[in-house]
């Protein structure tokens, strides 16, 4: 991870919408610079090909400086010339409280989700925020205008990790709409009762995507404590005193089973899964947002 965004992941920061700003756009900034330049995408942000002019297509996107060379008309091709809508769905349940480093998931999770946001915006795609967990579901709905990002930032540190999922059928408007939509679903995946996969699962249709990005300590995929801890369900309470260095190879081969039958169902239903840990940057998440777009473009 970058040190210079590593020093400004402190709650003081990360809890105030100029603090999240801040690591937003160095973030995203830093990412776009220098060799990752090329990335760029969004209508006639990187210029890649010609093609000829068809009808349909959006005359701003003529070059009318070949027109007057050749006589002919040109599309300026970027490389993704379309937008589309940006939904972020934030899992707000009690168990994104958990923390390493005296960072919770949660907090990391507003990074991730703040950084993304301010590269849709830079894309010029409509994004939009909902937070989920059994006490409340709140909405920013998708728009592209200048409020916007601050609209979004403001509801991302008010946001708190309450409760469980929320397994009510008030998450039916959340499901796929039939737009072009990229929607990311930022969760530690804990669920009880299979609720949370099932609601994933409505969320993909024929037309948008889907990506799950599954939040992981290093400590929690690890188990790198040593000696006896007691460790307690941060939504059910339930606490259990194990030695873990009697534990770990046993913790640590279920949790990797858990990660693949998870990554294997989401596949499944054609659903991007990506893990990230907590003791790592977010350039990968930034990768695989652009990797997404392309695909949708084409």
């Amino acid at each position: 991870m970058n040190a210079q965004i590593k020093e400004l992941l402190r709650p003081e920061i990360l809890n105030t919408v100029d603090g999240l700003e801040l690591i937003a756009r160095i973030v995203v900034e830093g990412f776009m610079s220098g060799s990752n330049r090329s990335q760029s995408v969004g209508a006639g942000q990187e210029f890649t090909q010609y093609r000829s002019y068809e009808p349909g297509d959006d005359l701003r996107q003529l070059d009318w400086k070949m027109f007057a060379r050749s006589e002919r008309y040109f599309i300026k091709q970027s490389d993704i010339d379309t937008n589309i809508t940006v939904k972020f769905i934030l899992d707000a349940s009690n168990s994104m409280g958990y923390a390493e480093d005296g960072i919770t998931k949660l907090q990391y999770a507003r990074v991730v989700t703040a950084a993304l946001a301010y590269l849709a915006r830079k894309q010029s795609d409509a994004f939009g925020l909902y937070t989920v967990n059994e006490k409340r579901i709140t909405a920013i709905q998708p728009r592209f205008e200048h409020a916007q990002f601050m609209r979004f930032l403001n509801e991302l540190i008010r946001v708190k990790s309450e409760g469980a999922w929320n397994r009510s059928t008030e998450l039916e408007h959340l499901h796929g709409s039939p737009g072009k939509d990229l929607i990311i679903f930022l969760t530690d995946l804990y669920d009880e009762s299979n609720d949370l996969y099932q609601f994933v699962s409505g969320l993909k249709t024929n037309r948008n995507e889907v990506i799950v990005i599954h939040l992981m300590g290093k400590h929690e995929l690890d188990f790198d404590f040593d000696g006896s801890f007691t460790f307690e369900d941060l939504e059910s309470g339930e606490r259990l005193k194990i030695d873990s260095r009697l534990q770990q190879a046993e913790y640590v081969s279920r949790v990797q089973d858990w990660i693949k039958d998870s990554r294997d169902r989401l596949l499944e239903k054609r659903i991007d899964y990506l893990q990230i840990r907590m003791d790592e940057g977010v350039e990968k998440t930034l990768r695989t947002f652009l990797s997404v777009r392309k695909r949708m473009a084409r």
